[in-house]
């Protein structure tokens, strides 16, 4: 089933298969968070799908409706494949280097996952029988926001050639329809119109906007030479390319060196001179440090990583692999977006047409939290830029607070889909739990006063007008879509109630620590006390009968789904059967209620916990990829460790293994959140309740040991989990943390060995539905 060799440190491609072109785009793609570059072939074709992404740049477009409705967003909005700056044209002795003609004797690429490199190495004979061997290696700048970089070298094998190596800036380059609603393709399919161009010497530049969200764009590439012969070039552009065009002879041995750095820049206020200026500024301080100063940049950002984010799995190399491009992929989205958001597909794809969802607060922030900190604040800092767009859409559904999207790019609403899409409210419960957690691990009160605070009453504003109190004083919230998608426009599902309550109590709680600050956004003590009353107040469905608690209000009496009846090859269930005949039946989607036991499991009992998972989990299906992870989180805390350990495996090789059969439109990140959360949250029982680091660790017996850290409050808390016992090292202040029930106070250079003790299952392994059991582990060497 694996197509990559399994290394520690490295995902490889040892043969070009051009049938996985998509997929291993989407895996060997670069980004810092403000540029991403898919793994396109450097010659620019064949492609998957092309794709050259800056954060936050889109494209509007029309929503298509069949009738209108009150409330329905209008317009949508995608990302744009914007100039492509990684085509390099090479021509043998006027024989154009494509894959698909001559003999490829051996094509191999690499992803470092420490030098956060691309490398590929190629050796080809052309129709003409001409030798040569080409090696390339790119990055995208995690020290320099704005810069990509490229190296690509050429080498004759057997005899003399004539080399010709073409660099370009390509705009609006044809890929394939993202749409077969005639007024996207059209929207997207030339985004781009030129404002402005020019090339001089080896350096060209092109200026481009979008039509509809008036968005300007810069792109600009120079080169530097090293040959030891001389070598002609020349540049030429027009209003959507550039080409700098090199050309030389080579003797066998005697190798052409071209790098080629590439900035981008834009804004929706910035002038045209400005943007220009921009992007040519940041070429020539890439130039200064010159490729070498990049690249030992980039290893050096790597290194401060990978101290205090990496993940030891001793006992599977595959899980270990795994983690690590899981944790690499997730550091890229992030590290320089500063203030804007993580999308689901980050910028390897165009996936979900580049949008940011709940997944993000709910999977991505929480590894970021405790790993590379600064980057989850900065991706509650955009949450909180759009603050404004959240309230106008909070209006416009006669609620107050603030109503963040479902979907989105810039802020506004871009779901044209109601019952499990914009009804799912609790986005906002999530937003408000990411920054109660970032605040908690980390202390930063300045975030708090400055973005976090206002998050947090506009949020509980939101909930307390969208809830109401019954006639016994219960807090109710109705016609909600939870995390499961397969139970829309449903009351009081536990998780929205849950999550909603927790939102609400440290509304109050931060309110009362910034009194001022509060007064400001208009809050008073009688708002406060409301907030409070709700939460106490807020109604958990539970079956006595059943002794569970109920997904949502009346789910145990729905009619059960007959999986014994479903074929295979019906999954996912959504794209067989109508929405009306999943949304009235027992089935679940992904982890709901599950969900809620892992981030709230603080109000469950251990025994509400077992009697649940094993009730829910053998209704839910895993048509999504954020499934997996939280079913593995509390498999392990009730006691299946070993059912734990296969959902781990699911999560961590969606995208490896094309598990969804759509990795090829981007990386599923909250997925790839979802490998560390397994890991950690699951098998090492890592939980945050109120501030307080807790740890209930156990391995399945085909691990051997598993090593991660936690970084809080600035200091770094590492763990190492063996099959009897669990230590406990720090290397800064003390640390006071609860390991199974049990405080445990360490010290700086004084490690602390804990015993684990034996796990006591209080129900059988639950049985998932026939044919959607994980597949299972095997033991590695």
């Amino acid at each position: 089933m694996a197509m990559f060799p399994v290394e520690a440190w490295a995902l490889r491609e040892t043969r070009l298969d051009l049938d996985r072109l998509a997929q291993t785009e989407s895996l060997f793609a670069l980004s810092n968070g403000h540029i991403g570059l898919r793994g396109n072939l450097d010659e620019g074709e064949p492609f998957g799908l092309p794709g050259t992404y800056l954060n936050s740049f889109y494209e509007q477009r029309p929503l298509p409706y069949a009738e209108a409705g009150y409330g329905f967003p209008e317009e949508g909005q995608s990302i744009v494949n914007v100039t492509n700056g990684k085509v390099f044209r090479l021509l043998v002795d006027d024989e154009p280097f494509d894959v698909r003609y001559g003999n490829l004797l051996a094509h191999e690429r690499v992803l470092d996952l420490r030098a956060g490199t691309l490398q590929r190495d190629v050796d080809w004979v052309s129709p003409a029988e001409q030798r040569i061997k080409v090696r390339t290696t790119r990055l995208v700048s995690l020290e320099q926001r704005s810069v990509a970089a490229f190296l690509y070298e050429v080498e004759p094998v057997d005899g003399p050639a004539r080399v010709i190596v073409q660099s370009e800036l390509v705009a609006n380059e044809d890929t394939p329809v993202p749409s077969k609603d005639p007024r996207v393709a059209a929207a997207l399919g030339h985004a781009l119109v030129s404002e402005e161009h020019y090339a001089h010497d080896l350096d060209a530049q092109l200026v481009h906007h979008t039509n509809a969200s008036r968005l300007r764009l810069g792109a600009e590439m120079d080169h530097e030479i090293d040959a030891p012969v001389p070598v002609r070039a020349q540049t030429e552009a027009t209003e959507d390319w550039a080409r700098t065009t090199f050309a030389c002879e080579l003797q066998p041995g005697q190798r052409l060196r071209i790098v080629k750095y590439l900035a981008y820049g834009w804004s929706s206020q910035r002038s045209r001179q400005a943007i220009r200026d921009q992007v040519h500024g940041a070429i020539a301080g890439a130039k200064l440090g010159g490729w070498d100063g990049l690249v030992k940049a980039q290893r050096a950002y790597l290194d401060g990583f990978w101290a205090q984010a990496d993940v030891e799995v001793d006992g599977d190399a595959e899980i270990q692999q795994a983690v690590r491009i899981a944790l690499f992929h997730l550091m890229q989205a992030g590290a320089r977006a500063e203030a804007r958001p993580i999308a689901a597909k980050g910028l390897t794809g165009r996936g979900y047409d580049g949008h940011v969802f709940w997944d993000t607060e709910s999977f991505v922030l929480p590894v970021l939290t405790y790993t590379h900190p600064h980057t989850a604040r900065d991706g509650l800092r955009w949450r909180h830029s759009t603050l404004d767009l959240a309230r106008d859409r909070a209006r416009t559904l006669g609620l107050k607070g603030a109503a963040f999207p479902w979907r989105t790019i810039r802020g506004q609403e871009c779901s044209a889909y109601w019952p499990a899409g914009t009804a799912g409210f609790h986005v906002n419960a999530d937003i408000a739990a990411a920054v109660v957690r970032y605040i908690q691990a980390t202390g930063d009160e300045r975030f708090e006063a400055e973005a976090g605070l206002e998050l947090l009453v506009e949020t509980a504003r939101l909930w307390r007008s969208l809830g109401h109190h019954d006639r016994h004083g219960v807090f109710h919230i109705d016609g909600v879509t939870g995390p499961d998608e397969y139970s829309a426009i449903s009351d009081d599902n536990i998780y929205t109630n849950l999550m909603a309550q927790h939102n609400l109590n440290h509304a109050a709680a931060a309110a009362e620590r910034h009194p001022e600050l509060a007064h400001h956004f208009g809050v008073d003590d009688e708002e406060i006390s409301s907030w409070r009353d709700a939460a106490a107040r807020v109604h958990l469905p539970y079956d006595r009968e059943l002794e569970v608690h109920q997904q949502s209000a009346g789910f145990t009496a729905h009619q059960e789904w007959d999986f014994a009846s479903t074929p295979p090859d019906h999954y996912p269930l959504l794209l067989h059967f109508p929405y009306f005949d999943l949304y009235r039946r027992q089935v679940v989607k992904q982890a709901d209620l599950i969900l809620a036991m892992h981030w709230r499991g603080d109000r469950f009992t251990p025994e509400e916990k077992a009697r649940n998972f094993y009730y829910y989990d053998q209704r839910t299906v895993r048509d999504s990829s954020l499934s997996a992870s939280t079913q593995a989180v509390m498999a392990a805390e009730v006691g299946h460790v070993d059912l734990a350990f296969d959902y781990l495996g699911e999560a961590a090789f969606v995208d490896l293994y094309d598990l969804q059969h759509n990795a090829g439109d981007g990386l599923h990140m909250a997925s790839l959140a979802g490998t560390w959360v397994a890991l950690v949250a699951g098998l090492g029982g890592m939980r945050d309740y109120g501030g307080e680091l807790s740890f209930m660790p156990r391995l399945p017996g085909r691990l051997h040991r598993l090593r991660f850290a936690i970084t809080c409050h600035g200091t770094v808390l590492r763990v190492t989990v063996g099959h009897h016992d669990a230590t406990y090292e720090i290397s800064d202040s003390e640390m006071t943390i609860r390991h199974h029930g049990e405080l445990v106070t360490v010290v700086p250079g004084k490690p602390v060995t804990v015993r684990i003790p034996e796990p006591k299952p209080l129900t059988p392994p639950p049985v998932p539905p026939p044919g959607r059991a994980p597949r299972r582990r095997r033991r590695q060497g």
